[in-house]
């Protein structure tokens, strides 16, 4: 009987000592069958984390959790559908939108992060070419967005949340990354076996991506843009929106998994012909198993361009008379 007793007692915790916790699970980087860390999934990344920080916040990189809760706040009401005006057709309603309820989990205040203002440096003459360009949008296509006419979103503007369809499945394969964006159903194949980006040449509406491994980093650089797109064309973008990419335009991304349900995105853009000097954008893509990504049929249900032109030439008819 004592020598029961002893081993029970030995099985209890002493007096005042809590009982030790499991020991945290520590996350490891998978790896693909021919040894890359391994991104592949559906990701996501709706958010009201502003693109560029508000002037009202210059100084203040990161939100408090009371302001974040705030800015959630007044984003839920903001969401609600506001009555028409007469003859206004209105937009879609709410339930077609997927911009997100919640500030990134940094609680950083803009997702551009360099320069430190999260502003980012335009020179002014690009924004003048924005605003011709949308002033003019009703003479021709050629002033609309390469969204609006079906091209592309651009890259990078194409992983740069907007209102809808955030989502981007990543699939590999030996020696490729693939990325499909669900707008405009657009797969973009990037080759990690060290090619050169071709002659200078060669231009591409989304330019020329070369990819290679640093640790478990992907890191994409991307050249030979064409300089007919826009670095966003997402109303998202804010101010960003419209302003082109010329041909000096060169990017480079980061995609890191941080654990099993993340991958953290950044993204260092150059261009000296638009902007003074290199600016960043950083956010987290999540991961959404349950997420089905669908044909985005962007041309095939294209009335836009040809109602805007016919608009612009109903104006100028009614100016005559």
């Amino acid at each position: 009987m004592r020598f029961a007793a002893i081993l029970i007692v030995a099985g209890l915790p002493l007096f005042g000592q809590a009982p030790k916790k499991p020991a945290a699970k520590t996350w490891t980087q998978p790896k693909t069958p021919d040894g890359q860390p391994d991104l592949q999934g559906i990701w996501t990344n709706p958010t009201i984390t502003p693109f560029e920080r508000p002037r009202e916040l210059a100084g203040k990189a990161f939100l408090t959790e009371q302001e974040a809760a705030e800015l959630e706040k007044r984003a839920a009401i903001s969401r609600e559908d506001a009555p028409r005006q007469a003859g206004d057709v209105g937009a879609y309603n709410q339930f077609w939108f997927d911009s997100g309820t919640k500030v990134v989990g940094s609680r950083q205040s803009s997702l551009v992060v360099d320069p430190p203002d999260g502003r980012v440096p335009v020179k002014p003459e690009a924004e003048t070419k924005r605003d011709y360009d949308a002033d003019h949008i009703t003479d021709s296509y050629e002033y609309m967005s390469l969204w609006d006419r079906c091209i592309t979103r651009g890259i990078p503007g194409a992983i740069f949340p907007a209102g809808y369809n955030n989502a981007y499945q990543i699939v590999q394969i030996p020696g490729y990354v693939v990325i499909l964006y669900e707008m405009i159903h657009n797969a973009r194949v990037i080759p990690l076996d060290g090619r050169p980006h071709p002659a200078a040449g060669v231009r591409l509406w989304d330019g020329d991506a070369r990819g290679h491994w640093e640790g478990n980093t992907l890191v994409v650089d991307t050249t030979n843009y064409n300089g007919k797109g826009w670095v966003s064309t997402s109303a998202a973008g804010g101010r960003i929106k419209g302003i082109p990419q010329s041909q000096a335009f060169h990017l480079v991304e980061r995609f890191t998994r941080i654990n099993e349900d993340a991958i953290q995105y950044e993204a260092t853009i150059e261009d000296p012909n638009v902007y003074t000097k290199p600016w960043k954008v950083a956010f987290p893509l999540s991961r959404d198993a349950e997420y089905r990504i669908y044909e985005y049929a962007c041309q095939e249900g294209n009335e836009a361009i040809g109602n805007i032109l016919r608009g612009g030439r109903a104006q100028e008819q009614a100016a005559t008379k």
